[in-house]
């Protein structure tokens, strides 16, 4: 027997009984962000290398460590897309989105890092992006969290945390890098590798360094806040009024950073305590530097990207399993003739009740069997049809999940009815 071949490590099939969960989510993202204006974009998975190396930045883990890189036929280095941020922006002002233009747009897609796989992070994830362009106030950064608050909510979610800082402008966070790089400098010694290799490229990232080690250290160094000019303090003031004025709270968190140039003004994290280490769930910020980075004109931006997978993982700690498939109705056939006429019926069936979910019973068996196969398969009731239903244009409606309503044997078009009554008190 051949050797069986198996996934790519950190790469996931998602099966059946999952998918259903994954289209449940999903199928509430896309109405909330329909609701708020957002439309949707779809960019490609594979993207020029370049691309990333200059909005992500060379000295970051992602280009150096985690990218899956690799040569087309042509020579050129193209690069799995590792975020969508990138890739929105690259798309925007290829086809010229932004030009004298407001935008919101959202993405949905998978994503590649080639990082140790781990409970909630994966070599393949999903995300759901949201980009905003042309909005310079901080009034787009407040409707960004309550689209996402309004999300946590429709899913059901309250174990989340909204922390909140601001980078100020790229002027302000400049001298300030200069204040923290002395100060780091001066303390080399307390430094661990990935601090020493952040010091020249990205200081700022240091702050949010996970090592225990430099817990320490960063509460002693210089806040940002301390430097920040007018302009920062107004427009972080006022995204704070706004939150407050429609009830969002938020933990002021001064050491949570990006760490690229092309961030500016507000950044935030939504995060919990429920999913162990890989707490954030969703994240965002103002980044008014990258269409410039890019090659695009100057314009203002805003977004935030959350991992489908760990969302998925805070439900089923939260809630249990949620959107899983099941059947409407199941057709069970018990007779020559009844199994042969079958196909008929149940496509009459779907033709005039569109919404109708119908499985049919396929590959015979006894009526025994057939019921267990109903009973498992979720179905709200079960439609039977023998030989002698057959001949009087009749069906049997057995109720599976309540136990207390009585089964009745109906001419074709009280199905029909029942069914679509069915229909309009269920709750998916």
């Amino acid at each position: 027997m051949a050797k069986q071949i198996q996934s790519i490590r950190g790469m996931h099939d998602i099966l059946p009984d999952e998918s259903g969960q994954w289209f449940w989510l999903e199928s509430r993202a896309r109405l909330i962000l329909e609701r708020y204006g957002y439309r949707e974009i779809r960019t490609p998975i594979v993207e020029k290398t370049e691309l990333f190396k200059r909005s992500i930045g060379e000295v970051t883990d992602i280009v150096e460590k985690e990218m899956y890189t690799f040569e087309d036929r042509n020579g050129d280095s193209l690069s799995l897309r590792p975020e969508g941020t990138a890739s929105c922006v690259r798309a925007g002002i290829q086809h010229g989105l932004f030009h004298n233009q407001q935008q919101r747009l959202w993405y949905q897609g998978p994503m590649f890092r080639h990082e140790r796989p781990q409970k909630g992070r994966y070599r393949q994830f999903q995300q759901i992006g949201v980009e905003t362009f042309g909005f310079a106030g901080p009034e787009i950064e407040a409707e960004l969290i309550a689209l996402s608050k309004r999300l946590w909510d429709e899913l059901g979610i309250d174990d989340v945390t909204l922390e909140l800082n601001t980078l100020g402008t790229p002027e302000s966070r400049r001298a300030y890098r200069e204040v923290l790089v002395a100060f780091y400098e001066a303390n080399r010694d307390q430094l661990d590798e990935d601090s020493l290799r952040r010091l020249d490229g990205n200081p700022l990232r240091i702050l949010d360094s996970k090592n225990p080690q430099m817990q320490a250290l960063n509460e002693g160094a210089p806040s940002l806040h301390d430097h920040l000019d007018d302009e920062s303090k107004a427009h972080f003031e006022m995204l704070c009024r706004l939150l407050d004025d429609i009830g969002i709270d938020y933990r002021l968190n001064l050491r949570l950073v990006r760490g690229l140039d092309y961030y500016s003004h507000t950044v935030f994290e939504w995060t919990t305590t429920s999913l162990g280490a890989q707490g954030t769930v969703c994240a965002g910020g103002r980044y008014d530097g990258l269409v410039t980075q890019l090659g695009g004109r100057p314009t203002p931006a805003a977004g935030f990207a959350m991992g489908v997978e760990r969302l998925l993982e805070l439900i089923r700690v939260r809630q249990g399993e949620q959107g899983a498939y099941r059947p409407d109705a199941y057709l069970l056939l018990a007779g020559e003739a009844a199994q042969q006429a079958g196909f008929a019926l149940a496509e009459r069936l779907r033709g005039d009740l569109p919404a109708l979910k119908l499985q049919v019973n396929i590959g015979g068996g006894s009526f025994k069997a057939q019921m267990k196969r109903a009973d498992k398969s979720g179905a709200d009731v079960a439609l039977i049809v023998g030989d002698d239903e057959l001949a009087a244009g009749h069906v049997t409606v057995k109720p599976l999940r309540d136990r207390d309503a009585a089964q009745q044997t109906v001419p074709y078009d009280s199905v029909r009815a029942i069914l679509e009554a069915r229909g309009e008190t269920r709750d998916d």
